[in-house]
């Protein structure tokens, strides 16, 4: 059990400094368990704490864990350069707590995108030594035939990689549709290897990562949400 000022609460949880917080709470915009609040330094319970910030329903989260379907045309930077960043789909308190994606996907790659303010997650989940199963559905220009899924399977040589790089998996999903699931999280790896492989990657979409599926999660693009125990532990493998 922590209990700490309602003001520096409300300060873990993003909603500004101290001192904006504290402003809040005076000026009648929290609810504590439905409850409103004047006192910037009751303590309170974080545990399974709720609360509501402007009307807004939030639960207390020590750190969050988070899922974005992805649409294209974004970037997955804190500073993005030629797109808006993934970052402006969350809340402004998400942000404000440093929450950044795990890993990335191209601006015109869609899908499973993992963000987290937890950076030993982030190491753990990004760490090649990890080996995290990732499906991607590649819409590719030229018709999917077995010997290109023969090629991508057996590994195939990208520029500035020692060894030749394998799909762990591959199956054909119709005429120019095709489910491949890496272990690696090389630079565009899916588009260079199918480039590499005598084709071309024309949209890239990432469904899963370990046992997470995107369909599971029921996500419109552009939609995200927090991540229970439930679906972290999935991460872990397929």
């Amino acid at each position: 059990m922590s209990r700490i000022a309602l003001e520096r609460m409300l300060q873990s949880q993003g909603f500004g400094t101290r001192r904006q917080c504290r402003q809040l709470v005076l000026a009648g915009h929290v609810r504590v368990a439905g409850v409103a609040v004047d006192d910037p330094g009751l303590l309170v319970d974080t545990q399974g704490l709720q609360f509501q910030v402007l009307d807004q329903d939030w639960t207390y989260r020590e750190q969050v864990y988070l899922a974005l379907n992805k649409p294209a045309g974004y970037e997955c930077s804190r500073r993005p350069s030629h797109h808006p960043g993934v970052l402006g789909l969350l809340p402004d308190a998400l942000r404000a707590r440093a929450v950044q994606a795990v890993g990335r996907l191209d601006h015109d790659t869609t899908g499973l995108l993992l963000l987290s303010d937890d950076g030993a997650f982030i190491h753990a989940q990004t760490s090649p030594r990890r080996k995290v199963p990732k499906v991607y559905v590649a819409t590719t220009h030229d018709p999917v035939t077995p010997e290109l899924v023969a090629a991508l399977l057996a590994g195939v040589s990208l520029h500035d990689e020692p060894e030749p790089l394998a799909a762990v998996s591959c199956e054909q999903q119709g005429e120019h549709l095709l489910a491949i699931v890496l272990e690696q999280g090389k630079y565009h790896q899916v588009k260079r290897m199918l480039a590499a492989a005598g084709n071309h990657c024309v949209a890239l979409r990432r469904v899963a990562i370990g046992g997470l599926r995107l369909d599971a999660l029921n996500l419109p693009e552009g939609a995200w949400c927090y991540l229970g125990e439930a679906e972290l532990s999935l991460l872990a493998g397929a």
